[in-house]
């Protein structure tokens, strides 16, 4: 079906972990058309984690090419395009703009050790020189963290292990802008996406820069990061040789874009200053827009700034969520191995849910601790691992499901104990009034309500929740157009659902969120033993 052709619309591309989803949306923030396309990832012993950014590229080719073709809308009407991407990676380029290597993504800790040597000290707290943190956080908000998952600790990775690689570099790039620079041809990023390289002065909202002092400690020169432009900026338009590719007229507009924990906050609708945002993704986070910067380095969360322009948001991170559903499905249920069955169809998550809703909230005291690869926050430790406990010989694979589903939503839980604080939230907003909730774990009815049990919070079910990023990263693109503001994104953002606590549970809950934290409290030294690298 052809739309309406005085309709304009964004191309949105949203490059996750499992594969790019690519959006067209409306100025009006509906989601036309979208295709998906999965990619490969590579993890190595040590803590490594990488993708091939050709793949990327060919997978968001493919996908766009595929819904294009669909003849949605006018090819005309595509005004602009808005990228966003997996946050905390790095992708080294040569000065054709040709990865030198794989990607190193966000889940890759081989750079540990090289944040424990730039941030020591003779005095220290919580593993920081004392000197060296006060500084960071004054400057940037927060510091680098010692699990050597953020994109500074890539490249001092790549600079000690694979020096060649270092010298040739001539920009490292986050995955977005390895995107806006195939479409372009520009080597740029914006402020808030490069945050986790640990040398930008945060300290002035408006004016953020890379900052001297802190390039000099970690060693890296700034002429191998990007220039910086707005996440609402036009950087450049679609070359000549790439529009024909996808299928796509000659110079349409390339938005500055942002990466995918700043895109789902906006997506969530919950732009307003102390209003929370909840995703269930391959990883979780719980975000919050706040008018200040503050720093939590007990819990590993920082504020930091926004895609949104003149504002802050509470960034954490945990690193699995609703994939361990996946991981359930795939490696426990139906794993592709000598026991292989057709078992398994499209619908299975779904099926999976159902078998979940047999057994009764607290699953008969079973506890699934979701750290399938390490933890950024509430705690920082990339030792800790997951698993189910307190399983009894009478228990089912039903009585599995619903411990994952229960056991992300406390990993939440641990989360939001630490959002709603004062360093972050002020009291009169605390506890949240609701949290909207995206991301694909906010398909199941029963994870909506399962979530809104254990926090004790409203559940406001957003719709398309899958498309949040790229709705997020569209927005950004309507801004710099003029066709929305802020406050029109909260306005345009539908509700599905409210799903609201059911108080008898509380006590139940309360009960098995303190085990869930014990959990981790007398098994860490064992993690640490059985997973510390050699």
């Amino acid at each position: 079906m052809i739309k309406t052709p005085n309709k304009k619309y964004i191309l949105a591309i949203d490059l996750g972990t499992s594969g790019p989803k690519v959006c067209i949306i409306s100025t009006d923030f509906d989601v036309v058309g979208t295709e998906f396309e999965p990619i490969d990832l590579k993890l190595f012993d040590g803590g490594g984690a990488e993708q091939d950014p050709n793949q990327w590229w060919r997978a968001i080719k493919t996908a766009t090419k595929r819904l294009i073709s669909n003849g949605f809308v006018h090819v005309e009407d595509i005004e602009a395009i808005s990228v966003t991407a997996q946050w905390s990676g790095t992708v080294a380029v040569d000065e054709q703009g040709k990865a030198l290597m794989d990607s190193i993504i966000w889940m890759d800790s081989r750079g540990a050790s090289e944040i424990e040597r730039i941030t020591d000290g003779i005095v220290k707290i919580e593993g920081y020189s004392i000197t060296k943190i006060f500084s960071w956080m004054n400057i940037t908000g927060g510091a680098p963290g010692h699990s050597g998952k953020d994109p500074i600790a890539h490249i001092l990775y790549i600079k000690k292990e694979k020096p060649e690689v270092y010298k040739q570099t001539y920009k490292f790039l986050e995955p977005k802008d390895y995107v806006n620079l195939i479409l372009t041809g520009e080597f740029v990023s914006t402020p808030e996406t490069m945050c986790l390289h640990w040398v930008m002065d945060n300290r002035d909202i408006n004016n953020i820069e890379y900052h001297p002092k802190l390039l000099k400690w970690t060693g890296i020169e700034r002429d191998k990061l990007p220039d910086l432009a707005k996440p609402i900026d036009i950087i450049g338009t679609l070359k000549k040789e790439i529009a024909e590719q996808l299928g796509l007229k000659v110079g349409i507009k390339v938005f500055g874009g942002t990466a995918d924990v700043q895109a789902a906050a906006i997506g969530t609708g919950a732009v307003r200053d102390y209003e929370a945002g909840l995703c269930f993704g391959t990883s979780s986070f719980l975000t919050c827009h706040i008018p200040h910067k503050a720093t939590d380095v007990f819990h590993n969360m920082a504020s930091l700034p926004s895609a949104l322009e003149g504002k802050y948001f509470v960034a954490n991170e945990q690193e699995t969520a609703a994939v361990c559903l996946q991981f359930l499905k795939n490696n426990v249920f139906f794993a592709k191995d000598i026991l292989d069955t057709d078992a398994a169809d499209e619908d299975i998550i779904e099926k999976l849910t159902e078998l979940a809703a047999t057994i009764s909230p607290g699953c008969e005291g079973l506890i699934f601790t979701p750290w399938l690869y390490g933890e950024r926050t509430p705690i920082e430790d990339h030792n800790v691992r997951g698993g189910w406990h307190n399983l009894s010989l009478h228990m089912t694979r039903a009585h599995m499901i619903r411990a994952v589903m229960e056991g992300v939503a406390f990993n939440a839980r641990w989360l939001l104990k630490y959002v709603e604080t004062s360093k972050f939230v002020p009291s009169a907003y605390r506890p949240f009034k609701f949290i909207n909730f995206i991301g694909g774990g906010a398909k199941s009815a029963l994870w909506c309500q399962v979530l809104a049990d254990i926090l004790q919070r409203p559940i406001q079910q957003i719709n398309e929740p899958r498309h949040a990023n790229a709705k997020g990263v569209a927005a950004l693109a309507m801004i710099g157009l003029g066709y929305i503001d802020v406050e029109g994104i909260a306005e345009k953002t539908i509700i599905d659902k409210i799903y609201k606590p059911n108080k008898a549970l509380k006590g139940l809950y309360d009960k098995m969120f303190e085990e869930f934290i014990n959990i981790y409290k007398s098994n860490k030294g064992i993690y640490k033993r059985l997973n510390k690298k050699k």
